[in-house]
């Protein structure tokens, strides 16, 4: 039976992917002439309900964007609004902030390999299918997003947007013997990442090596989450300070999308940020115990196939696991927990590496400590532009394919992506138009 001329594919409740949203394609003559990721919620206009609030109020209305990773919209906008202040924080404090930040890793990267990618490489349709199949797998990276979750709960005040963090360091630095008794936990999760990761490895992976600028912070003593300077696989770009942000990257507004759209000026063209950018870049600042694991995975760095993404965030809990040890081994206290400023008219502009990849903020403060303007564009936003490029390249392999199977592994790579769309359940809505 040949097929019609005009085809759809529908799939209406897409789960394990956070947010809404649509993929559009359109085929003519069997090749695919347009691929559009829509994405359909309202905006949130949390840039605009920022403007007149007090400096203060800014990290807790910013952890409020996302429930997975509020850290990293706590960590960059403190950042950006000490640079506009004139702050400078103390060393004690920077090493927190840290500890902080690799609790979210580990529980962000938890949730995503566990719960909502790692089914697709046994065509589960969720992690209940998958436990199943390996119950002691899935039990403990459970386990682990638990550990993230009670290090961001000491550190923080509490898992889910934390209210410990401000303008200056924090309300209270935490309590050494709290830390001091989750080493035996953090001991055991190190452990427990390398023997998943290994599992991991002998996964059957998708080819789908394309090359694409990539773009993480780069810093020349540690592995980057709070600061850097942006640097790109492309030789042709040279580091450049996050000052320098919006003089080398846009959003723009596409007509098929309620989300701006981030792109490299003025070539307007695509770029990817995530772990697996973070780990072309920064592979050899991994601590030890990460840096062999990612030696032994049989992968040839730096790696450009999206798929494998889910290797660079396991080595990436490894990491932050170590580095989690390493900083509360050395912990004492924090005193004082936050630096005294005063407030002036200012702008400052940051980048931290979100679990899901850099992210960017910029404020305008006044005299009196309000905010003037502010700018954040998230990692989804910058990847949406990749994301529907690699779906261009993906789609001939399996346009001979049956409606509900091209659907699957549209879905299949989008998830790799880990985007973080909103805090919603439903994704994707696929829609093949043939002519």
């Amino acid at each position: 039976m040949s097929r019609p001329v005009t085809r759809t594919i529908s799939v209406a409740g897409l789960t394990r992917v956070e947010g809404e949203g649509a993929l559009h394609v359109r085929l003519e003559q069997g090749a695919v002439a347009d691929v559009q990721l829509s994405i359909y919620e309202p905006p949130r206009f949390f840039e605009a309900l920022l403007r007149g609030r007090a400096v203060e109020e800014t990290p807790d209305i910013t952890a409020r964007i996302c429930g997975i990773c509020p850290i990293a919209y706590q960590m960059t906008s403190v950042h950006a609004l000490e640079q506009a202040l004139g702050i400078d924080i103390t060393p004690e404090i920077r090493q927190l902030r840290r500890l902080l930040y690799c609790g979210e890793w580990i529980e962000s990267h938890g949730v995503h390999m566990f719960l909502l990618h790692i089914p697709d490489f046994f065509d589960c349709p969720s992690c209940i299918e998958l436990a199943q199949l390996f119950p002691a797998e899935v039990n403990r990276g459970l386990q682990l997003k638990k550990i993230g979750n009670r290090l961001v709960e000491i550190c923080g005040g509490r898992a889910t947007h934390p209210v410990n963090v401000t303008v200056g360091g924090f309300y209270r630095a935490p309590d050494r013997q709290q830390l001091r008794g989750l080493c035996d936990e953090l001991k055991w999760a190190l452990d427990t990442t390398v023997e998943l990761t290994r599992w991991i490895a002998g996964f059957d992976f998708p080819q789908l090596d394309r090359p694409c600028e990539m773009i993480a912070l780069q810093h020349p003593d540690e592995y980057p989450m709070n600061e850097g300077r942006i640097a790109s696989t492309d030789d042709q770009h040279p580091p450049i300070a996050v000052d320098e942000f919006e003089h080398y990257f846009a959003e723009r507004q596409v007509p098929h999308s309620t989300a701006l759209q981030a792109n490299r000026i003025p070539q307007r063209s695509q770029y990817f940020v995530g772990p697996l950018a973070r780990m072309n870049l920064n592979r050899q600042q991994l601590l030890p115990v990460a840096r062999q694991l990612s030696a032994e995975l049989g992968v040839a760095w730096p790696c450009f196939n999206p798929y494998q993404s889910i290797l660079a965030r396991a080595v990436e809990i490894a990491h932050a696991l170590e580095e989690a040890l390493q900083i509360i081994s050395h912990y004492q206290t924090c005193s004082p927990a936050r630096v005294a400023y005063q407030p002036r008219a200012g702008s400052g502009a940051w980048a931290t590496e979100a679990p899901r990849g850099m992210i960017y903020h910029r404020y305008e403060t006044t005299e009196d400590g309000k905010i003037r303007s502010a700018t954040i564009i998230p990692p989804t936003s910058q990847n949406q532009f990749q994301i529907e490029t690699d779906l261009r390249l993906l789609l001939p392999q399996v346009l001979d394919q049956d409606d509900a199977a091209i659907a699957l592994a549209c879905e299949k790579l989008i998830r790799a992506y880990d985007p973080c769309i909103s805090c919603a359940t439903h994704f994707l809505r696929l829609h093949i138009q043939r002519q």
